[in-house]
């Protein structure tokens, strides 16, 4: 099977996902500046950090796919998976901001982001199974440092959570916060990787 279906299908999933996130956002209730930022201030920077990742996640599926030849049972399967944890996103980026940081949502809002990690990584495991070890992917990830990076990083911003204000931010809250945007900004910059390994492969085919 093709890559286009899954693409389309999976594009889609992740533009509505991104509608829900902004219209959880909440009107100001005045028409000034002061009004603006108590009221949409910190939920739009909670919204700001789901949109970078949700754009992570898409331009890095999109890179995937360009070198998967095929799609198999296994691989739409981990595709849904990886879809059901990214449809989280706007549930969890609301509890966090409504909760102005509290312990327990914030904890899940990490869960979140370590689940969806976890899930991408899944599915990037699919692909090489049914590409073979020799795959562009399996080629372009190497041993794919910031991907197993990634989870460490978002244990420890849980772990901070579990410390963090039942009520309201203290330290280790933003310690937390901290960990969550540093895993954002490592993926923020583009990856290079599969674009230098089909650069690679048409080069050889030139020779």
């Amino acid at each position: 099977m093709p890559t286009s279906r899954l693409e389309a299908f999976s594009d889609g999933v992740l533009a509505i996902i991104i509608t829900i996130m902004v219209l959880e956002l909440k009107v100001p209730k005045g028409h000034d500046l002061h009004a603006f930022t108590s009221t949409v201030g910190t939920g739009l920077l909670t919204y700001l950090l789901s949109f970078v990742y949700i754009g992570i996640y898409w331009t890095n599926h999109h890179h995937m796919l360009h070198v998967t030849a095929r799609v198999t049972g296994g691989i739409l399967w981990a595709n849904l998976h990886l879809l059901f944890w990214l449809s989280l996103f706007p549930f969890t980026t609301s509890w966090t901001d409504d909760s102005d940081y509290a312990r327990t949502p914030l904890i899940v809002y990490g869960v979140n982001l370590c689940a969806a990690a976890i899930a991408y990584f899944i599915m990037q495991t699919a692909i090489v199974q049914a590409q073979g070890p020799n795959s562009p992917l399996k080629r372009a990830i190497g041993k794919d440092v910031k991907g197993k990076l990634s989870p460490a990083l978002y244990l420890i911003g849980i772990g901070f959570a579990f410390g963090g204000g039942a009520d309201r931010p203290n330290a280790l809250t933003y310690l937390s916060v901290a960990c969550f945007v540093a895993v954002a900004v490592m993926w923020l910059v583009p990856d290079r990787r599969i674009e230098r390994a089909l650069a690679t492969d048409q080069a050889t085919v030139l020779e």
